[in-house]
């Protein structure tokens, strides 16, 4: 049996609160990416192909993405502070296990524990700030996790580049082991309990729909990328997953406590901001994976080299999220979004014009003012849809969400490879006809290569500009959500004490 304490909401300390959370968040985000460019490396040290390592990337964001739809349950079973407190131990006892770790075996099994705590803290990071802010004040807090979702993700590869030009691979762990312990720390400190917990009747069938459903979706998507949209492991999975998927939604539409509440998408604000969203998701992957492919496999630039291409931007982001929340919270999130935008559609547009000539400065300049835009539009949008729920569906409206947005990533990347592979392999046809090149001639081909890949890039690109303009003509549409501060913020935190050790 437990007891609550109450404590005056006005009383708590937000700050640290925030801190804790931000920080969990930062490093979570930032061990999403930080692998990417030290795998091929990883590889040859533990002696494994290139398929098999790409595992580490791949079975992260699975297990992840599984994870997040059932946080909406957690959040309602378990208190906030255990159960940050348990996703941060999980996150850091991964981390633990992938530094020490001399096999493939036993880094895959790290990482699965890693993405096991982050897939639990990203939603109830926003869950929290949505609980513990009023209304008017969402907007600068949710700039804060700006900071964290896209400053931490982008800086990934710069940082991996150099500590692996530098370091044993070992040592990227080592880096994020800290700061997890610092977040177990400051959670243990200042974490509370923000929500009252009750006990679902937790569906085991419907979690099973969900890990086959979302599972089989990210995976198919994933490996799209590579094997291509006509493999039957792909269509496989992904027939698979979309199955299981539509078994559960209309399992959740049937139940009356669903793991996962589809009704939120009743809400016209929500619905339209989470398309928006995943668009907006997808398009900003275009950049960050088709961009360093330009660089290296064209230009012979290094992977740090690329990867600093993308740190500007990042910078700047990160600098305009707490400042765009702030805004936000004035003036609401139309004008914002359609600014954004406008800016994303025109800089995404000139990306479609490279050449195998394109300078560096340019590319970095249209990057960084591309992803200016991006800070314009991507938290406001965000928290102006969950604005519009009332307080008993947050939960279920940042696990959707934070869903989505998952998938969007994988479908993006896996949509704009497979469309800039098939167009630079069309294109690479054409010109060795065209231009009568001997198959035989090693560096005929590797111009008629070089060539064919800027031209897939391009056409890429063309498909993620008209993404972005869908999204800025949706933008529009936008409505500023009416505050109700009647039950928009409990009055009270609830701290669980046991009675035993009150006694």
């Amino acid at each position: 049996m437990s007891k609550t304490a109450v404590q005056d909401i006005q009383n708590l300390k937000k700050g640290p609160i925030l801190v804790a959370l931000l920080i969990g968040a930062f490093v979570a985000l930032l061990n999403q990416t930080l692998l990417n460019v030290a795998l091929p490396t990883m590889a040859n040290d533990l002696q494994v192909d290139t398929t098999v390592i790409q595992w580490l990337s791949t079975g992260f964001m699975l297990v992840n993405g599984v994870m997040v739809p059932v946080t909406a349950y957690l959040m309602a079973r378990f208190t906030s502070r255990n159960l940050f407190m348990t996703a941060m131990i999980l996150f850091t006892l991964g981390t633990i296990l992938c530094a020490f770790s001399d096999s493939f075996g036993l880094l895959l099994a790290g990482r699965m524990v890693q993405a096991a705590g982050a897939g639990i803290l990203m939603p109830l990071m926003t869950f929290t700030i949505l609980t513990i802010f009023p209304i008017e004040k969402r907007g600068s807090a949710m700039g804060l996790v700006g900071v964290a979702m896209i400053f931490a993700p982008a800086i990934g590869p710069t940082l991996s580049g150099w500590m692996i030009e530098h370091y044993n691979w070992h040592y990227l762990f080592y880096l994020i082991l800290p700061f997890g312990i610092l977040s177990i720390v400051l959670g243990a400190l200042f974490m509370r309990n923000v929500t009252e917990t009750s006990r679902p009747k937790f569906d085991m069938f419907a979690v099973v729909l969900s890990t086959i459903g979302f599972g089989g979706i990210l995976y198919g998507f994933s490996q799209a990328g590579s094997q291509g949209w006509q493999s039957a492991e792909v269509l496989w999975t992904l027939a698979i997953g979309a199955v299981a998927l539509l078994i559960f939604v209309i399992r959740q539409l049937r139940s009356d406590i669903p793991i996962l509440e589809m009704r939120v998408f009743k809400y016209d604000v929500f619905t339209l901001t989470t398309i928006i969203n995943v668009i907006a998701t997808m398009a900003l992957f275009s950049g960050m994976i088709l961009l360093p492919l330009y660089l290296q496999n064209v230009r012979g630039f290094t992977p740090i080299e690329s990867g600093l291409m993308l740190l500007p931007g990042a910078i700047l982001m990160g600098i305009m999220s707490p400042i765009t929340g702030y805004i936000f919270d004035k003036i609401g999130a139309r004008w914002l979004a359609v600014a954004g935008l406008a800016i994303m559609t025109v800089t995404t547009y000139e990306f479609s014009q490279l050449t195998v000539d394109t300078t560096y400065a340019h590319l970095i300049t249209v990057y960084t003012i591309r992803m200016f835009g991006m800070s314009l539009m991507m938290m406001p949008i965000q928290t102006a849809g969950l604005n519009q729920l009332p307080a008993r569906l947050n939960a279920h409206g940042t696990a959707m969400s934070n869903t989505l947005r998952t998938i969007a990533g994988a479908l993006g990347t896996a949509l704009l490879v497979s469309i800039m592979s098939n167009k630079s392999a069309e294109v690479a046809k054409q010109l060795v006809v065209s231009m009568g090149v001997d198959p035989q001639n090693a560096a005929q081909m590797q111009t008629v290569g070089m060539q064919a890949m800027v031209e897939g890039i391009n056409h890429s690109f063309v498909v993620a500009t008209w993404m972005t303009a869908a999204a800025f003509v949706l933008a529009f549409f936008i409505k500023r959500v009416a505050i109700e501060r009647k039950g928009t913020v409990p009055s009270k935190v609830h701290t669980t004490v046991s009675e035993n050790a009150k006694a």
